[in-house]
């Protein structure tokens, strides 16, 4: 029954051979699933191709975009940098008429001759020079007439006549400090041949001598010395042929200001117990001769009274290179009518603080320049530096007698302390109303740097200015910045502007205006990698 009922449902029924064709129906489906999956792992691989292709369209994409946007950051750089050009050009021909205009409103021009208290410049050519660097017996002499003097204003109130009858004032010593190289102005300016015996002006008397004709007639050349190390002596000597071998002071080695013109003070106030000595530095440079005149000789009325007098420079911006002076009561002396005590100094600022600075309207640049007696200039000195005192005191004592002069100098002047005057004696004496200051309205820049060197320079519109022959600088689209072809080759520029480019036959120097402070770090990297040579 069991067996019947097995074939009733058809489980063996029929032959072998049916039974055989039916097995492949499992086989069948397990086919259509491996196609399926073929098709899903086809999919799945096309799909991570299009990912693929999906990443490298957005890859190139983003590259092209941030090609389209440096392209028109580009642009934008190129017309930033010529609207800049544009202003500083705008800017540069303001500031010369301003200037021009304040110039011909004081009574300064141009010509043959300026008016006032104008020093005559012998040995002055009038051609423009085409090097820096000056021959003593190549420069013709050109003699040009005093002028009269005509009185300007200083400050608040105005000199209404020069105290003397004639431009010499009795019983004033000059001091020129003739020291320094001059290191942000490398290569231009070496230690044998610092930036005070360079023309850095063009106009054919370099920077120390200007300054002797400037001064000059104020003290005649019997009362005008120099201070100076001995590498400069026979320049010196050469450049001023009418300093007498007695005025020129010859220090052993550099200490510093207070040194150099205690030195002088020392010495001075032997020869001249009443010696009043005015110092001033032989490589700045001046513009206005009547109105620095004038302040020089209101100056000498303040030492008179034994003060300790500077002569403050109105700022003209703030400078961050220069320290400060801030002025105090008024004096009310009766022919020093802008004399004031000195506040306090102040170091060099910061831009923000220099700002303040002028903002306030009390401030003056400090530019070093003092007048004092010599002897009260000793009196300080030996309160605040005893010790410097007594060595200074000691050399001038034997001085006059050249055998023992060396032989004390080689004793005592290496124990000198190296120290500025601001600090040694001006500081502390301001501290206690000793120190007086003279406002002034003349032109003054220390020629620090290339930058400030670039502004005395004249050039054409869109132009660097140009320190020496303009026939070796070639220049296409270069705005601002100065070049210095000192080499005899050929210097061409391109699309670059601002730049300091100082190229000598031994050395080639390049860098910006913005940063014509920081020259002073390649001459210490020169000389800690050995290139002492080019120093």
């Amino acid at each position: 029954m069991s067996f019947a009922h097995s074939q009733g449902l058809g489980l063996t029924s029929g032959s072998p051979k049916q039974t055989m064709a039916r097995a492949p129906v499992p086989t069948g489906v397990e086919s259509m699933f491996e196609k399926i999956m073929d098709v899903v792992t086809k999919s799945a691989r096309e799909i991570s191709e299009l990912r693929q292709q999906c990443a490298e369209l957005r890859m190139a994409n983003s590259n092209l975009e941030r090609l389209v946007k440096d392209a028109a950051t580009a642009r934008e750089i190129s017309e930033l940098r010529q609207q800049c050009a544009e202003l500083r050009m705008a800017n540069s021909n303001l500031e010369r008429l301003v200037k021009d205009a304040a110039m011909n409103q004081n009574g300064y021009y141009s010509g043959t001759h300026t008016p006032g208290f104008v020093t005559p410049a012998p040995g002055s050519p009038k051609i423009r020079a085409k090097s820096p660097f000056l021959s003593p017996n190549s420069i013709p002499s050109i003699v040009i007439p005093p002028a009269p003097y005509v009185p300007s204003p200083l400050g608040d109130n105005a000199l209404t006549s020069y105290p003397f009858t004639a431009r010499e004032i009795p019983g004033f010593y000059v001091v020129i400090p003739a020291g320094g190289a001059g290191t942000r102005l490398w290569p231009l300016s070496r230690e044998e041949h610092p930036k005070f015996l360079l023309d850095v002006s063009l106009c054919g008397r370099s920077l120390l001598q200007a300054t002797w004709d400037r001064l000059v007639p104020l003290s005649t050349p019997s009362r005008t010395t120099v201070v100076a190390g001995p590498a400069h002596s026979t320049a010196i000597c050469n450049q001023l042929p009418e300093l007498q071998p007695h005025n020129l002071f010859t220090e052993p080695g550099p200490k510093d200001s207070m040194a150099a013109i205690g030195l002088a003070a020392a010495v001075l106030s032997r020869r001249d117990p009443n010696a009043i000595i005015g110092s001033f530095a032989a490589d700045h440079m001046i513009h206005g001769d009547d109105a620095f005149l004038s302040a020089i000789a209101e100056a000498v009325e303040v030492a008179q009274d034994n003060y300790l007098v500077t002569i403050g420079i109105a700022p003209s911006h703030p400078a961050t290179g220069f320290g400060y002076v801030r002025l105090g009561e008024h004096l009310s002396l009766p022919n020093a009518p802008n004399a004031r005590l000195v506040g306090s100094f102040k170091e060099k600022p910061d831009a923000r603080t220099a700002a303040q600075y002028l903002a306030t309207g009390n401030y003056r640049w400090n530019a070093g320049m003092f007048v004092t007696r010599a002897s009260f200039l000793m009196e300080l000195l030996n309160e605040y530096k005893p010790e410097l005192y007594e060595g200074l005191t000691r050399i001038a004592a034997c001085w006059d007698d050249e055998g023992l002069r060396q032989t004390t100098l080689s004793e005592v002047w290496h124990s000198l302390e190296k120290i500025p005057i601001d600090n040694a004696v001006a500081e502390p004496a301001a501290a206690q109303g000793r120190v007086a200051v003279v406002p002034a309205t003349f032109g003054w820049d220390d020629v620090g740097d290339f930058s400030s060197l670039s502004e005395m320079l004249p050039a054409e519109a869109n132009q660097p200015k140009v320190l020496g022959d303009q026939r070796l600088v070639l220049t296409e689209q270069v705005a601002g910045g100065i070049v210095v072809p000192g080499s005899g080759r050929l210097v061409a520029c391109l699309g670059v502007d601002d730049l300091v480019i100082v190229d000598m036959p031994d050395a080639l120097m390049v860098t910006t205006r913005a940063r014509s402070q920081e020259v002073k770090r390649l001459v210490k990297k020169c000389r800690d990698q050995g290139w002492k040579t080019v120093l």
